[in-house]
């Protein structure tokens, strides 16, 4: 891994989520986001798919036996941090299209 970053992160469940209704959630919340992507069910972020871009990629698991849920997601920290989110923040106040000036295919260092 030359660079990126690779967060895991949990959390307690609320009663009555279940599977279905979590990826319903994050699957809206993500769904207009041309940066983030969801990943389909069983299928895991790397580093290596985000390697030179600005996306997101996230994966969201629940374990019902102990209510909890898993996030992991992959960033390539050089693109997507502070630079890409400078220009894709920039892009938004300005009323600019998001993905203006931003790559949108990965390429290695």
């Amino acid at each position: 891994m030359s660079r990126g970053i690779l967060a895991t992160c949990s959390v307690k469940a609320r009663p009555g989520v279940t599977r279905e209704s979590l990826r319903a959630a994050y699957s809206t919340a993500y769904a207009a986001e041309p940066f983030a992507h969801l990943l389909p069910e069983g299928q895991w972020p790397a580093t290596a798919a985000v390697l030179g871009s600005n996306h997101a990629l996230v994966q969201v698991a629940l374990d019902e036996s102990v209510h909890r849920i898993t996030v992991v997601s992959a960033i390539d920290n050089l693109t997507k941090g502070t630079a890409g989110g400078a220009v894709q923040s920039m892009n938004i106040a300005l009323g600019l299209p998001e993905e203006l000036g931003l790559p949108q295919t990965g390429v290695a260092p």
